[in-house]
Formats: structure tokens, sequence, C-alpha cells
């Protein structure tokens, strides 16, 4: 790639989908001196409100679509569930990073389990279900396991665990008999999660490890480093993600989820094609934030291997935490006793209304060592009412 190909700061910067991670995406393009346009049909989107253009549309509008492309250099998604075809489409005219091929596999449990096995990375036993036939077929071997929609599931929506057969059969009833993928539940010792950036030039880089505590299917704590990582586990999670995105000609920001067994062995979880809520840290304990690595590759810019400089927790900030002991109004929570702390960074998404189970934004503790974050991490958790961890 020459260097006429990089897009310097200066130009505008497109990203389909106004929700927190286009509003960070936004903050890390301002920093580095570029314009922005969100595409997103809410008026009151988190990134549409700091960004420099809001195209209020919805992801299929071929006048958005047209604007979008004409305001723009370049163009990214801040979540999975934008219309492949969108992204397709802007790639006609822009660069569009990643391109709407990738997406598609992540968009789909189905594809993305059979990428995985393509790679030769292991992911967990699974079935595909959506016929009758392939629920009737279902091998006993698979069971207990968790049923998952094939489409637009996230944050633990559209999965039902299942012990036995007539579970099964009700469960997929429950979830409309759409298109479905059956895992088989396995002894599982701890989740984590790696977020490598890909250049045009297939340059990969990624950031440290990170080890995840999840509360209903929702991700509550991460900690890097990871406190129950090997060197080995770590090194396998690493090459496997690395795989996965130039197998798929990658570029951008890709989070791949990893199950560590209680044997040591690794399976892929998921993926996403974004900056990755587990990464959040990245931004306090890191020198360079997966926002900035998102800016870094869709432009053609450097990838440089980003170093942690703090040990830190990432705690969210869910909905919930604005209504203590069963309030039915909304309470700010206490920022100020949490804010006292050292090394605490908090970080608010701008969202109008607090409901539970809402991800309302994160902080993230640093400190010069681990069991330092842990510490007062474990403090502002008291503080907000957040179950110790």
């Amino acid at each position: 790639m020459s260097q006429s190909d990089v897009i310097l700061p200066g130009a505008t910067l497109g990203v389909m989908g106004g929700g927190q991670l286009g509003r960070m995406f936004v903050h890390a393009a301002q920093a580095m001196g570029y314009n922005t346009a969100v595409l997103d049909a809410d008026p009151s989107s988190p990134a549409g409100l700091v960004s420099h253009h809001h195209i209020r549309t919805g992801y299929l509008d071929e006048a958005g679509l047209k604007e979008l492309a004409a305001q723009c250099a370049a163009v990214t998604t801040e979540f999975e569930n934008v219309p492949a075809q969108a992204l397709a489409q802007l790639a006609q005219i822009r660069p569009v990073a990643p391109a709407g091929s990738a997406v598609a596999i992540c968009q789909d449990r189905a594809k993305e389990k059979a990428h995985f096995v393509a790679c030769g990375v292991p992911c967990a036993p699974h079935a595909i279900i959506e016929t009758p036939e392939q629920l009737a077929a279902v091998s006993e071997d698979l069971l207990p396991g968790i049923l998952k929609t094939a489409r637009l599931g996230y944050d633990g929506k559209g999965q039902i665990r299942v012990k036995t057969r007539a579970e099964l059969n009700a469960a997929w009833d429950e979830l409309k008999c759409v298109g479905c993928v059956l895992e088989k539940m396995l002894p599982l010792a701890y989740e984590v999660s790696v977020i490598v950036a890909r250049g045009r030039n297939g340059q990969v880089v990624h950031f440290p490890l990170q080890q995840n505590l999840h509360r209903d299917g929702i991700l509550a704590v991460t900690t890097v480093p990871a406190p129950s990582v090997s060197a080995e586990v770590s090194q396998r999670a690493y090459e496997a993600a690395h795989q996965i995105a130039a197998s798929m000609g990658y570029v951008g920001v890709l989070c791949v989820e990893f199950f560590v067994l209680q044997d040591g062995s690794i399976v892929a979880n998921e993926m996403a094609p974004r900056p990755h809520n587990s990464g959040h840290h990245t931004i306090d304990a890191c020198d360079v934030s997966q926002f900035e690595m998102q800016v870094r590759a869709m432009t053609g810019l450097p990838l440089v291997e980003p170093q942690l400089h703090s040990p830190c927790h990432m705690l969210n900030l869910l909905g919930d935490l604005w209504f203590p002991a069963g309030a039915t109004t909304q309470q700010e929570p206490d920022w100020a006793g949490v804010l006292a702390l050292p090394g605490v960074h908090l970080h608010l998404y701008g969202k109008t209304e607090a409901r539970k189970g809402r991800k309302m934004g994160h902080l993230t503790v640093t400190a010069p060592t681990a069991a330092q974050a842990r510490e007062v991490a474990l403090k502002v958790a008291a503080i907000l009412g957040i179950e110790p961890f």
C-alpha cells in the first residue's frame, strides 16, 4: 500500500450505527484530527450527538447511504447487525472496513461456526436447527446445551439453556422456530477475549488477552492482565484470532471470544466485527485504544503493537444501578464517591433513559499493580451496588 492510499487527518470518516461504540469511535477519530459522520435513524443516538454530521436515516435508506458516501473518505460499522448489503453498497464508492462479507459471517452463528471449523479453530460441538427434521435429528450427545438464535442475538438475548429433548423442542417453539444453533455445554473454567486489528496490507496486531466475567449473559467485569491465563493459553488464543481474521481478509478491529475449559483447552465462542465491550479498558490502560486502532486500520495508517501500561479492571454500568433497592424512579449513582477513589476513569454514553440491563456506561480502574486495581474496583462496586467479583 502506497503512502497516497493513506487517508490522513482532516478527512471525514463515517460510521454506520450511533450507539456507544460509535460514540467512542467518533471521539478517537476527532482526537486524531478527523471529521466524522454517523448514520443512524435515532435523533438522540449517543454517537450522533457528538459527531460533526448526523445522517438520520435507516441503514438501507438509499438517500442516506448516498449522503454518507459523498461526505466520507472511508466508512466503518459500530455493530454487527448493520445490514451487510448496506456495507457492500457503500464499498462500491468508498473503502469500507470491515467488508460486508466479513460482517455477514459474524451476523450468523451458523456461518460463524463454519468459519471457525474451516480455520481449524476448535469450537463447541453443535448442530444447526432450521427445520423440524433437523430438530428431530439432534444427537443426545449435544445435551445439555444452549439453543441460540442464528441471527440477532446479543448480551444473552435469543438464548435458552436446555437439558432434555423436551426442553429443546419447547425452546425452539419459544424462539419462534427461527434458524438456531444448539451448542453443547462444556466444562468451562473461565472466559477470555482477544482483540486484533488487521490492516489493508495484512499487518495484524493484538491487545493483551482479557479475562471476562459475564452475568445473565452480559459482560460484567474485564480484568487485564488476565489473572487465570497461562502464557501457553494466551499464545493459542492470539494465534487462533490472527488466523480467523486473516482467513476473512479482514480489515479493521475484530474481537474473538474464547472459552477456556477445565482441561486447559480453548474453544472459540463467537466474534464481533468491531471494537468490543471487553476492550473498553484500552482507552485508559493502553497506549493505543481499540477505537484509535479502528481509525488506523480503516485509514491505512500504521498499526502499532499496543502496550498495556497499567493493570486494570473494567466494570460495566447497567441501567439497574439507577434503580437501587428496587426504586421505581431513576436516581443518579454516587459518581462523586466513586471518583474520589484513585485511578477511576468514568465513561457515560449519553443515553437519556436508564433501563435495567441497558449499558449506560463503563468505568476502568487503573493502578500500578493488579492487586491495587482489584482493591479499588471492589470499593467502586460496593459504592455502586454492583455484586463483588
